[in-house]
């Protein structure tokens, strides 16, 4: 693994995005474990992409606008439901002993769909991996799903690492109510604002 394909994952795996802002509202609002399980669908909402990108499919997703725009807006529509949810829902981040279960599938499956519903990510992989694998040598394929693998990888240690210091100082912020609210309609806005960012910008 090259130094450069090392330091631009973690440049971009590490800048705030929907899957950093979902692992840490898991972790404010239901502690360390349900941020590591919402890393974990975070994760594995990686897989979808990286096949696209292997198989050739992100090909097909950066020339055709009508399945770039349709998985765009699919993007946008889930990124404000995100938003609405944590708008009104005034429990989400209410420092309980026991708060409200929630499954551990619910959590995996809304962070696979906050990833998967990403068209840049798809046509991240398809410009980004290519440029540390060569077409003309044997296992190419091969070669990047071992880069994959460690995106995927680094993506889950640092969301979790995330998630963990979210969880970490859960009691100490969001047991006074006006901190609560203020956070709650901080994730929202912030829902709102990267939907409109991947509503806006091309391809």
């Amino acid at each position: 693994m090259s130094r450069e394909f090392f330091v631009t994952t973690l440049i971009v795996v590490a800048t705030p995005g929907t899957g950093v802002l979902y692992t840490l509202a898991a972790g404010l609002s239901r502690g360390a474990r349900a941020s590591i399980v919402a890393a974990v669908g975070c994760t594995l909402g990686i897989v979808p992409h990286l096949v696209a990108a292997i198989t050739g499919l992100a090909a097909l997703l950066h020339t055709s606008a009508l399945a770039f725009q349709t998985l765009r807006y699919l993007g946008v529509a889930y990124l404000l439901y995100m938003a609405w949810n944590a708008w009104r829902d005034k429990g989400v981040l209410m420092a309980d002993e026991a708060p409200a279960p929630r499954s551990a599938a619910k959590v995996v499956v809304s962070g696979i769909l906050i990833n998967i519903l990403n068209p840049k990510l798809t046509i991240f992989f398809f410009a980004f991996l290519p440029q540390f694998v060569k077409d003309d040598v044997p296992g190419a394929s091969w070669r990047m799903v071992q880069l994959g693998a460690i995106f995927m990888l680094l993506t889950l240690v640092i969301f979790v690492g995330y998630g963990v210091f979210a969880a970490e100082v859960r009691d100490r912020v969001v047991s006074r109510p006006r901190v609560t609210t203020w956070m709650r309609r901080s994730f929202a806005g912030a829902f709102v604002a990267l939907g409109a960012r991947l509503a806006l910008t091309d391809r």
